[in-house]
């Protein structure tokens, strides 16, 4: 596996992909964490993806595992799966390729275990997840290459059926304590949780239809 594409992107921008076995090394310290299907995980230097790949790969192993004998579960859960993976990078050719290397993880495992009943559609959903999920901007000043905030999507089944939630805060609300935040209790611990201002709140619909959105 290449660490650079080229000379003068180490030198514009310092970038060195991490090698496949240093980030299996420090992915088996979250061991437990990548095995878990929700598990939400943020690359901020994401480049062409080589942590989420890997992070990916051991979350679709449990997924197979779990759920490959029903269609109808394995996509449901595939969408909890692609919706856990964040990224961020500065240059768009590689959220681009990024994007690429995800899907092309995803169709290839789907095809594989539902060569005779593959959904299209189904596919243009996690791709269409994934364009929101990685992108392209700067995690220190939080804000995009067009120098506005960043925005994330948080992806949630709160009914345990087909339907979803879409919530997007912005970036520097999630890691940057403001007077706008609002708090709440934890149901299972009774621990006090902090809530980020929300930027955009979606109607709960069902995932399939999230190809017809338009943003």
């Amino acid at each position: 596996m290449n660490q650079t594409k080229s000379r003068q992107r180490v030198i514009d921008h310092g970038e060195v992909f991490t090698h496949e076995r240093e980030v299996n090394g420090m992915l088996d310290l979250v061991k437990n964490e990548t095995e878990r299907l929700d598990s939400r995980f943020l690359e901020p230097a994401c480049g062409t993806g080589n942590f989420l790949i890997e992070v990916l790969n051991r979350k679709l192993m449990v997924l197979k595992k779990k759920y490959s004998r029903s269609q109808p579960e394995y996509e449901k859960y595939g969408i909890v799966v692609v919706s856990s993976l964040y990224g961020i990078d500065l240059l768009e050719d590689n959220v681009q390729e990024c994007r690429q290397r995800l899907i092309d993880t995803l169709e290839k495992e789907y095809t594989s275990i539902f060569k005779h009943k593959f959904n299209q559609k189904y596919v243009e959903v996690l791709r269409f997840i994934l364009s929101k999920n990685i992108v392209s901007g700067d995690a220190l000043t939080m804000k995009n290459t067009k120098g506005k905030p960043l925005i994330f999507s948080e992806w949630s089944m709160p009914y345990n059926d087909s339907k979803i939630k879409r919530k997007e805060y912005s970036f520097k609300d999630i890691f940057s304590p403001t007077l706008l935040w609002s708090f709440t209790t934890d149901s299972d611990t009774g621990e006090r949780v902090i809530l980020p201002n929300v930027y955009k709140d979606h109607p709960l619909m069902n995932y399939m239809e999230l190809v017809n959105k338009n943003g």
